[in-house]
């Protein structure tokens, strides 16, 4: 007979066995996601499953340009699977086939939402609306709105496809011969002179649109997915805000299908036995409904969320949808918008050339300059300038040294870079003075109600001067001027942060790539 001693030493060596037992073979792998912004809503579904299979997942946030654009480079994309908003992407740069198994997770068409009051005014409401609707709307001053940029995320490429399809006619497919008609261009231009604010993200268009409503600032309306415009909603009516009320163009939408796919890195068959078993999970009935909860389509149809009348939201709305053209044709209609159609820049730089900047930083920042106005390569990644924009250079220290104007055509941007790289690194840091030469800059501009605005700083310290003072002007001018901030070596953060926030704007990080850090900052301007 066992004492009580050996029977709770058997029990501990049985439970000994057992965690060990569980601990071999039992751990699922390191599994990495490069994802739209969109899906941030989906990830903790996806955590789940990786919860499940003892597997830790990591997710990461880039535009569906980027995205592509990895895909289209000698390295490839770094992470397990990619998960853009539309296959377009990954048909137009993943020359090399690296994707396997694109599976399409959900669907959600590109609509327009406007405010409720707006939509009620504008007599849309209850009613089939148009493309040439709201293009009515833009030219007659009644209608503004938010749009992502076409050449950096999915949902303006949807709303910009759409226009350029309705502009040519109902049911046409977009060919090449069609981008040069200067009927087409002028229509197209016309709705896009309605963007009040870009970004290169729906999600942080989103963000903008809640914080501004928070603050005071109402926008009219935003293009964006119509899972995006729902969950805008939930988040606008618990802070008594209107909601944006769902417009679906007669004409015809864009639909985004959010496709799953495996990238192999030859990380063994467990791995891509993993990436099978999460699509799995994620088409499974109970896990669709959840998906369709979100506000999203399920391609095998079943499972839907429940529409909100109030809103006219309705995910069982029969949709007319537009014929994507060919990925060739696609990469034109792009490049025809940043060069000639999109609604012009204003661009003021601010760039840091104080002491601390002395060495790899004074190199790197006019490495990224060279980039930056260097047409063959901006238009390589689609950020390229277009004559009709606006640039201002104000290279600073502890004090403002002079500006340079420029337009965005060649031989400007030419003159702007020989200037650029005349300076030399000395002295303190004062961002707050740039920020007020480049505010003055931008106010005195002719027509200024015709671009879109912004300053972007460029520093790698702390700053000296008033904030207060700046904010004080900044205040004053209308229309109100986003102030973007790029970060170099170990910046502190926190008066950027503070400036972009303050300024409905947001920091990049140029750490690692100073280049790239202007690259994603043009794409919110």
């Amino acid at each position: 007979m066992r004492t009580p001693m050996l029977r709770a030493l058997s029990a501990v060596l049985l439970l000994t066995m057992a965690l060990a037992l569980a601990g071999c073979g039992s751990r699922g792998p390191e599994f990495s996601i490069v994802s739209g912004s969109e899906n941030t809503v989906i990830e903790p579904i996806v955590q789940e499953f990786c919860a499940q299979k003892g597997a830790t997942c990591s997710f990461k946030y880039e535009g569906s340009l980027d995205i592509g654009l990895a895909l289209q480079s000698s390295a490839g994309v770094e992470q397990d699977a990619v998960w853009p908003a539309a296959s377009v992407w990954v048909d137009m740069f993943d020359t090399s086939r690296r994707v396997k198994t694109l599976t399409s997770i959900a669907q959600t068409p590109v609509i327009l939402g406007v405010r409720k009051s707006k939509a009620e005014q504008l007599g849309w409401v209850g009613k089939d609306v148009k493309m040439d609707d709201i293009l009515a709307a833009v030219n007659n001053g009644s209608l503004k709105f938010l749009m992502t940029s076409a050449t950096q995320s999915n949902s303006g490429a949807s709303a910009y496809l759409a226009m350029l399809s309705s502009a040519i006619g109902e049911d046409a497919v977009i060919k090449p011969g069609d981008l040069d008609d200067p009927k087409v261009q002028d229509t197209v231009k016309a709705l896009l002179a309605g963007v009040e604010r870009s970004s290169g993200s729906s999600g942080w268009l989103a963000d903008l649109y809640v914080d501004a409503a928070s603050k005071g600032t109402v926008y009219d309306a935003m293009w964006n997915y119509e899972a995006v415009l729902k969950e805008t909603n939930d988040r606008l009516v618990p802070l008594n805000q209107e909601p944006l009320y769902a417009i679906y163009p007669a004409d015809g939408v864009a639909v985004a299908d959010s496709p799953l796919g495996f990238v192999d890195h030859g990380r063994g068959a467990d791995v891509e036995s993993f990436f099978n078993e999460l699509v799995a999970f994620l088409q499974s009935a109970p896990i669709q409904q959840r998906i369709a909860d979100t506000g999203r389509r399920i391609p095998l149809g079943g499972a839907t969320a429940k529409p909100e009348p109030n809103w006219n939201f309705d995910p069982t709305r029969l949709l007319t949808a537009i014929r994507l053209p060919e990925p060739a044709v696609i990469r034109q209609a792009l490049d025809l918008y940043q060069a000639a159609l999109r609604k012009p820049s204003l661009t003021a730089l601010c760039l840091d050339f104080s002491g601390s900047m002395q060495g790899d930083g004074e190199q790197q920042l006019q490495q990224a300059m060279q980039f930056l106005f260097s047409p063959e390569r901006t238009s390589e990644v689609l950020v390229q300038w277009s004559p009709a924009d606006r640039i201002v250079v104000i290279p600073f220290d502890g004090t403002t040294r002079d500006a340079y104007r420029g337009t965005g055509a060649a031989t400007d941007q030419g003159t702007l870079l020989s200037e650029v790289s005349n300076q030399s690194a000395d002295g303190g840091t004062d961002m707050y003075a740039c920020a007020n030469a480049a505010l003055k800059e931008i106010e005195k501009t002719p027509n200024l109600a015709t671009y879109l605005p912004a300053i972007v700083i460029m520093t790698d310290g702390r700053s000296d001067g008033d904030s207060a003072g700046f904010m004080a002007q900044w205040n004053a001018v209308s229309p109100r001027v986003p102030v973007f901030g790029i970060t170099f070596g170990d910046a502190e953060k926190s008066q950027l942060d503070t400036l972009a926030t303050q300024t409905s704007a947001r920091v990049f990080d140029g750490a690692a790539d100073l280049a790239g850090a202007f690259r994603a900052a043009r794409g919110y301007n």
